[in-house]
């Protein structure tokens, strides 16, 4: 049987940096992600074709191995792209054929006032 993905709602500020870390526990263990990598997509809608933010292990998300921790981490110039606005996100870690969905949600944008 899946794993069912938590809910998580998140908050970026357009123009700051967005920095999130989350720790994967099973029975309150930290998972293991020593071969693991991540992918998140924030979308308009769950079906919209295109993604406001598409970011993995290669660029923006970086796994903690043995501590289980996944941090987010989005530069202040590239949050300064972002349209302010209400989206929805998920977040899946993928070893092996296995694909993982660990949160889903919200991904509120509040729009920068200082420029």
């Amino acid at each position: 049987m899946s794993q069912q993905p938590g809910d998580l709602d998140l908050r970026m500020y357009q123009g700051a940096t967005f920095r999130y870390v989350l720790t994967w526990l099973e029975d309150d263990v930290p998972k293991n992600l020593t071969n693991y990598t991540a992918r998140m997509q924030v979308r308009s809608t769950w079906d919209a074709a295109t993604t406001i933010l598409d970011i993995d292990t290669d660029d923006d998300i970086t796994l903690g191995g043995a501590a289980g921790t996944i941090t987010i981490e989005v530069a202040a110039t590239d949050t300064a792209d972002i349209n302010p606005g209400l989206y929805v996100y998920d977040l899946e870690l993928v070893t092996g054929s296995t694909v993982t969905r660990l949160v889903e949600g919200t991904f509120m944008v509040s729009p920068e006032v200082t420029r």
